[in-house]
């Protein structure tokens, strides 16, 4: 069965924060529940900042991948960073992450997005595994680095 990605909406934003509540917990990210709230907010219909796309399994919402737009010199113009992609638990394992990752990589394209990044944990080897065969390839020169603006963790 394929999957679809759909742009989230405002009308889906309860169904949205369950997710996003549970890869925080998943990831031991810890946001209050109204700046988790804001941030989803920011996201939701046509921003300038990014997008979040339901992940769905025919009616089904099964997770979602949140993207942010930037601009890079190095890479020639538009880029984007994978903020945060979630499938639940008892999705994971069937392909539907790659399958996702793959169509936001089709639909960051057709934006005339020049490249596409993301980060993951140095110990998770199998989403490394995976992002890899996407294409995806460490920069071995460089590392992010994230600092503390006014009072929200980076």
């Amino acid at each position: 069965m394929a999957i679809c990605l759909q742009p989230a909406q405002r009308q889906h934003l309860d169904e949205l924060l369950f997710f996003v509540r549970a890869y925080h917990k998943y990831e031991g990210i810890q946001f209050s529940d109204e700046v988790r709230r804001d941030a989803v907010i920011s996201l939701l219909g046509n921003s300038a900042f990014g997008r979040i796309f339901l992940i769905r399994l025919d009616v089904e919402m099964i997770g979602y991948v949140a993207i942010s737009f930037g601009f890079s010199i190095e890479f020639g113009g538009r880029d984007a960073f994978i903020d945060e992609i979630f499938v639940s638990s008892e999705y994971r394992g069937s392909g539907y992450g790659r399958e996702a990752l793959a169509l936001m990589k089709a639909e960051v394209a057709r934006h005339d997005i020049k490249a596409l990044h993301l980060e993951v944990t140095r110990t998770n080897k199998r989403a490394q595994q995976l992002y890899r065969s996407l294409g995806f390839s460490e920069r071995e020169k460089y590392f992010l680095m994230s600092t503390e603006i006014f009072g929200v963790k980076g």
